[in-house]
């Protein structure tokens, strides 16, 4: 185990966040807030640990994907841990599982709440738990590979280890150009949704935070009303960007370098289109009694839908009052998720498309044994080794999913909020139903349900593996250490 590289690259990322954590104070700076003082504090901390950790480069700067997975599931842990303490020194969330939660449900792009009352935070606070969706959407990792020149390890480990889907390749030969392509269009479209929510009559702090939930598919919203009160303008181009951070970034590398037949032979964009358009149409003609209008059906139910598909969180109506068919295709929207390679969660289109494929071709082999056929996506055939790990991934999904929902039954609240807060934390969503719903929070579970959840989080935004290697005791047997 090469723990000197472990400890330089999480060191990074905490002299990392040091440089994030700038921006919430000079917010507070400006708002001349004293909560500003508890950034300034710890983003000395970050800079004097990070600096310490990583003044002296590893000796030897190879690992494999085990030590991959171990370097992503601390570093996310370290980022959340140091994240929350301004919390907790400012006082608006004073106790420290309650602000854990909220930092990591931030990081992981979650926007599950433990908070009652969120216009009573700094403006600080505020922008610095928004601002965690658009640092964590893209992953910190990534960040790094993007900018820093990690030489001579293999740093594909660590960009699959963060990134979402069932493989993870490289846009171009170089690891390095293909991070900052993805930044570089990530950056791109937070700025021209910025504008356009400029144009709406947004101030410039509303614009941002929005944005960096909309890119980040997180769900912090900064209104107890959530997206209620906005204007039409406002939901209709949120709903648009939620939808386009959950398509693959592949498709707009694509289309940047002009490879528009490329772009759209996704077999997954077509299918994530399919689903959105015909969810938004179930569920506008079931609520449509809801409504004045049959546009404002339609704009709830396309918000809707956007937000819980790409497992952004946002909420326009409380749908807990929405009829049962509804809230049922909500539901399963939320297992379906976004693309992968986007910043979305849920178990992913690409994933549903290959088990649903899968089954098919069991069927077939049924009826012509002799026939032999192979599983295609986006024309290309999938190698047993993909099936295999989207299998093995299902099943895990499964056991947590199943091991959560029995763990936080414990508190002995009702089914449904008990397996819906599991659903919108291992997917990353946010709200569930019931008492967890868009007009709910989670700030009821006990201490030990809370970190089961942030667990779920966590889990569910490294796509389960680089946790369970992390906690796993035979990760740590028989171990060596590199210099």
């Amino acid at each position: 185990m090469n723990f000197s590289m472990i400890r330089y690259i999480v060191g990074l990322v905490v002299l990392f966040e040091g440089i994030f954590l700038s921006l919430p104070s000079l917010v507070g700076v400006i708002y001349q807030e004293e909560q500003c003082l508890s950034f300034a504090v710890i983003m000395l901390i970050c800079f004097l640990l990070g600096i310490l950790s990583t003044r002296r480069k590893p000796e030897k700067t190879f690992f494999y994907a085990k030590e991959g997975f171990i370097t992503v599931a601390a570093s996310w842990i370290v980022l959340s841990f140091f994240g929350a303490l301004p919390f907790v020194l400012n006082g608006d969330i004073p106790f420290m599982p309650d602000a854990l939660f909220e930092t990591v449900s931030g990081f992981t792009t979650t926007g599950a709440s433990i908070l009652s009352d969120v216009e009573v935070l700094a403006k600080c606070s505020l922008f610095w738990r928004s601002f965690t969706h658009w640092i964590g959407g893209m992953g910190v990792i990534v960040f790094i590979l993007a900018i820093l020149p990690l030489t001579g390890g293999q740093n594909l480990h660590l960009m699959r280890a963060e990134s979402p889907g069932p493989s993870v390749g490289k846009l171009v030969p170089k690891l390095k150009k293909t991070s900052m392509i993805l930044y570089g269009i990530y950056c791109f479209m937070t700025l021209v949704e910025v504008v356009l929510l400029l144009l709406g009559g947004q101030s410039l702090f509303e614009a941002l935070l929005i944005s960096f939930g909309t890119a980040g598919t997180g769900g912090f919203s900064f209104l107890n009303s959530g997206f209620a009160e906005y204007t039409p303008y406002i939901q209709y181009v949120v709903t648009i960007f939620m939808i386009m951070f959950g398509v693959n970034f592949n498709v707009y590398y694509f289309m940047l370098i002009k490879k528009f037949k490329d772009a759209f032979c996704y077999e997954e964009l077509r299918y994530y289109l399919f689903v959105i358009a015909a969810a938004v149409a179930m569920i506008t003609y079931n609520i449509r009694g809801l409504f004045p209008t049959i546009e404002a059906a339609f704009r709830h139910a396309f918000f809707q839908v956007g937000s819980i598909i790409t497992t952004t969180g946002f909420a326009s109506n409380n749908f807990n009052d929405w009829p049962e068919f509804s809230k049922t295709v909500l539901v399963l929207l939320m297992f379906i998720g976004a693309c992968a390679g986007s910043t979305g969660g849920g178990i992913k289109i690409s994933r549903i498309i290959l088990m649903l494929k899968t089954v098919k071709k069991e069927l077939l082999f049924y009826v012509h044994p002799r026939n032999v056929r192979k599983i295609k996506l986006n024309g290309r055939v999938v190698e047993h080794e993909v099936q295999r790990s989207v299998n093995i991934f299902f099943i895990t999904y499964c056991v947590i999913l199943i091991t959560s929902t029995a763990l936080i039954a414990l508190d002995n609240y009702d089914f449904i909020t008990n397996f819906t807060a599991v659903v919108a934390t291992l997917n990353n969503i946010g709200p569930g139903l019931e008492l967890v719903g868009p007009t709910g929070n989670f700030g009821m579970f006990s201490v030990f349900s809370k970190f089961v959840l942030i667990f779920d989080m966590l889990a569910g935004r490294l796509e389960l593996f680089p946790m369970l290697v992390l906690l796993s005791p035979y990760t740590w047997k028989g171990l060596k250490f590199r210099r």
